[in-house]
């Protein structure tokens, strides 16, 4: 299933960079404020789907712009076929695919393809996360001093942006810096690389952070929601670190979340 996501994967990534000189030809959709989406997101996706269901017809699929097939199966893939359209449609080259697969509910493989850099990180339950077929790590850093953290601003829902701020100021104060590069997937991506320590953000959905979360695991990281607990597919909130980054990364959130109304929503 791995080897199946990884073509489906790769096919997506052409089809993403083939047609990078012709954005200003691209028919664009706005969905909501500031969320995009371009017939090449749908061509993506398409032959993601197509080629997870020759291999497995039966399966369901979860994905950005088609929706839900098959919901009631016990295999459910995740897809997001272009995480970062913003970044892309900007020539930013900042963005991936990304794909997972749950099996009665429980994270099973996830795979994401970086098609510029072609770097691709993939991971199944109990086997580790893997980086072009090379084992990786989260790191080993201690606490919040000198760690380098990553998260995603609030773009089209504007509401809990006050919170999200303190939280980022506080978080601010006391690491070596806060990276925003644009795309959830390759985010927790890089952190399983080793590349960053943690790594926050509010109000995503599933197909942003399901894949990415496996891998972070798989390579030996901490991923839970605000309330320290599982919901994060669900919730949209996110909160994965290396295991000794994490405690003081949680309590921080926790202090400035829990003094809002953002759970309350």
């Amino acid at each position: 299933m791995v080897n199946i996501a990884v073509r489906a994967a790769r096919a997506a990534g052409d089809i993403i960079v083939r047609n990078m000189d012709r954005l200003d030809r691209l028919k664009i959709v706005t969905k909501q404020n500031n969320d995009f989406v371009s017939n090449v997101d749908h061509m993506a996706e398409e032959i993601i789907i197509s080629t997870i269901l020759q291999a497995y017809p039966e399966h369901g699929i979860v994905a950005e712009e088609s929706g839900t097939q098959a919901e009631n199966a016990d295999f459910q893939w995740i897809i997001d076929p272009l995480d970062g359209t913003t970044n892309y449609l900007h020539g930013f080259p900042q963005f991936s695919v990304s794909i997972a697969l749950k099996y009665k509910g429980r994270l099973e493989v996830g795979v994401i393809y970086d098609p510029i850099s072609q770097e691709l990180f993939t991971a199944s339950r109990g086997n580790g996360a893997m980086l072009n077929e090379k084992k990786i790590r989260v790191t080993s850093h201690k606490g919040l001093t000198n760690a380098l953290l990553g998260t995603g601003f609030p773009y089209y829902d504007q509401s809990y942006l006050d919170t999200y701020l303190e939280t980022m100021k506080a978080l601010m104060q006391k690491t070596a810096g806060i990276r925003r590069p644009g795309s959830a997937a390759l985010d927790l991506a890089w952190l399983a690389a080793g590349r960053i320590d943690g790594f926050w953000e509010f109000n995503l959905k599933a197909w942003d952070i399901a894949a990415g979360a496996l891998i972070v695991r798989e390579a030996g990281g901490i991923v839970s929601d605000f309330e320290n607990k599982s919901g994060y597919l669900e919730s949209g909130d996110i909160i994965a670190a290396a295991p000794k980054v994490f405690p003081e990364m949680i309590q921080i959130i926790q202090q400035k979340v829990n003094a809002s109304t953002y759970l309350k929503k």
